[in-house]
């Protein structure tokens, strides 16, 4: 197949995957089998050229999936205290396998990281500019970003490589302790920051769309728009727990009870949607993938007593708009059709 061209590749597709036991590399796995992809999961060390190129010689693939990576556990603090590790495979193994791959022909999926990046006077927060593809990290306060800018930087002299930039990944399952949704509701207290991030349940399928369309270069993979700590919290407290509470604590409280600082940025997603003009806005993606099947509160079919003056329509998407005061009003979980974004719940609330 021609790997270094973008463009469609001819069936049947068969997918040679690293990362069977995390998270990205599980699911890739079952969305798969979801769409009858016959695949495998690689069996040799990323840093090992000969067991790479052994895997490829016995499975033969049309492509490659690396959803390996040292994060740490329980979270990036590790990677401070253990950076020859981290090197070992954030860095050499994953060059190897790109460069393993190049030399077969073969176009390399690689999951990355956007948290690389963060706020400053040109993307500054609450501005809407975003960094783009081609802009040059500028985040290396952690051991593991600054691994993963300095590989971002080598790959990007493979043109069989696309290089995803995952941000803050979230799925359905709030129960997976990897899932940042599952993370900040288990914490004493939070940070209150809008990011970008990334819908693992929409945006992974768009992956494996990305492989059969042999598309190359960086992507920032996630979600257009951003959400803040405390938007999610609020959407939790609405749909699943509304007994929940939470305590927010500022950056300099937060870099007390951390090793190394956290990435918080905008990443500009207009490249994949351009590409994929049906995805979907965070906090609507948020809703729609993560928030709605999981729904533990109760949903009302009727609601009398309300006037037209007492009664507004507050959408699901522009909840979190509302004032402490708006919010308080709110007859919740009544649910109509929303005109202005068609599949999305809103429900009337008493107010002005």
């Amino acid at each position: 197949m021609g790997a270094t061209a973008n463009g469609t590749s001819a069936q049947p597709f068969k997918f040679l995957i690293y990362g069977r036991t995390g998270w990205i590399g599980g699911l890739l796995g079952k969305l798969c089998e979801a769409q009858n992809i016959d695949y495998v999961y690689g069996s040799g060390r990323l840093q090992n050229r000969v067991d790479l190129e052994a895997d490829i010689a016995s499975v033969k693939p049309t492509h490659v999936f690396n959803a390996a990576g040292v994060t740490g556990r329980p979270n990036v603090d590790w990677c401070e205290s253990h950076k020859v590790e981290t090197i070992r495979t954030n860095v050499v193994g994953t060059l190897t396998l790109a460069d393993v791959c190049r030399e077969k022909g073969l176009v390399l999926i690689n999951y990355a990281t956007g948290c690389i990046f963060e706020y400053d006077a040109a993307h500054s927060l609450g501005s809407g500019i975003g960094f783009k593809e081609e802009d040059t990290p500028n985040f290396i306060g952690s051991f593991y970003s600054k691994t993963k800018a300095m590989v971002e930087d080598l790959l990007n002299n493979y043109e069989n490589v696309c290089t995803l930039r995952v941000r803050m990944p979230i799925s359905s399952d709030l129960s997976n302790p990897r899932n940042f949704i599952t993370k900040i509701t288990r914490y004493e207290k939070v940070v209150d920051i809008p990011n970008s991030m990334t819908i693992l349940d929409e945006l992974l399928p768009i992956s494996i769309e990305m492989a059969k369309r042999n598309l190359t270069g960086i992507y920032n993979f996630t979600n257009p728009g951003v959400v803040s700590h405390n938007e999610i919290l609020e959407m939790y407290k609405e749909y699943i727990d509304p007994s929940f509470t939470y305590k927010n604590f500022t950056l300099e409280e937060q870099a007390k009870v951390i090793v190394a600082p956290r990435s918080n940025n905008e990443l500009d997603a207009s490249k994949l949607k351009k590409e994929f003009p049906e995805l979907l806005s965070i906090k609507e993606s948020l809703i729609q993938n993560v928030f709605k099947p999981n729904r533990k509160t109760p949903v009302f079919g009727n609601i009398s007593g309300l006037t037209p003056r007492t009664m507004g329509v507050v959408c699901d998407v522009r909840r979190t708009q509302l004032s402490g005061t708006q919010k308080s009003a709110q007859i919740l979980n009544y649910h109509q059709d929303c005109k202005e974004h068609p599949g999305y719940s809103c429900r009337p609330r008493v107010g002005p």
